[in-house]
C-alpha cells in the first residue's frame, strides 16, 4: 500500500504561499500556491483537481515540485522548442534599411512596409520569416509604422503658392475682437 502523503506546511511555508498566492506575478505560481493551500487546509488531491480543473497528477506535481524547488518549483519550467530564426545581426540589417531610401537600394517605391521590408531582409540575409513574426520582431524592438504625410509642393506652381500664402496671412494678421474672459461664450465677428 502506497503511503500517504502529508500536506500539512508549516507556518513559514504557509505564510510563503499565502503571499505568493496573492501577490506573485506568474499566474501559474499563484494557481499553484492557491492548490498547495487547499490541500493544506484538508482537501484531497482529488478535490483540488476538480476546483482548479487540473488532473489529479497534476496537483500531486505541484506539491513534489514546491517539496523540491520551493516557489521557483512552482513556476512554469522552460519549454523546448524551435531556435529563433532572427538574431542581433538580422535586427542591425533591419535597423540599416529602415534608415535608407528604398530607392538607394534599386527598389522602384519610395516607402518601407512591412513585407517590402521583410522581403528586402530575406534577400539580405537569407532567412525567410513569416509576416506574423516578422510584426512580432518589429513590435519586440520598438519599430512602429507611421502614415507618410504626403506632399503636394513640387507640382504646385511657386509664385501662385507664394501668393495664395501671402493672402491667406491677411486675416491672421487682422485685429481680434476682444472676447470675454468669464464666459466661454463670445459673439461671432
Amino acid at each position: 500500500m502506497p503511503k500517504s502523503l502529508n500536506f500539512t506546511l508549516s507556518e513559514s511555508e504557509l505564510k510563503i504561499i499565502a503571499t505568493a498566492a496573492k501577490s506573485d506575478k506568474r499566474p501559474e505560481v499563484r494557481q499553484r500556491a492557491l492548490g498547495l493551500r487547499l490541500l493544506h487546509e484538508g482537501q484531497t488531491p482529488k478535490e483540488v483537481a476538480q476546483l482548479m480543473a487540473v488532473s489529479q497528477p497534476s496537483v500531486y506535481d505541484w506539491y513534489h515540485r514546491w517539496q523540491t524547488n520551493g516557489l521557483d518549483g512552482l513556476a512554469n519550467r522552460p519549454k523546448s522548442g524551435r531556435p529563433r530564426k532572427t538574431d542581433h545581426s538580422y535586427v542591425e540589417q533591419l535597423e540599416i534599411a529602415i534608415e535608407q531610401d528604398p530607392q538607394e537600394l534599386g527598389y522602384h517605391f519610395t516607402i518601407w512596409t512591412a513585407d517590402r521590408l521583410r522581403f528586402h531582409l530575406e534577400k539580405e540575409t537569407g532567412k525567410r520569416i513569416g509576416p506574423t513574426q516578422f510584426h512580432a520582431l518589429l513590435k519586440e524592438h520598438g519599430f512602429v509604422y507611421r502614415r507618410p504625410k504626403h506632399d503636394l509642393a513640387d507640382l504646385q506652381d511657386p509664385q501662385a503658392r507664394e501668393a495664395a500664402e501671402g493672402w491667406l496671412d491677411e486675416p491672421k494678421k487682422a485685429l481680434k475682437q476682444e472676447r470675454s474672459t468669464y464666459s466661454l461664450w463670445t459673439k461671432a465677428p
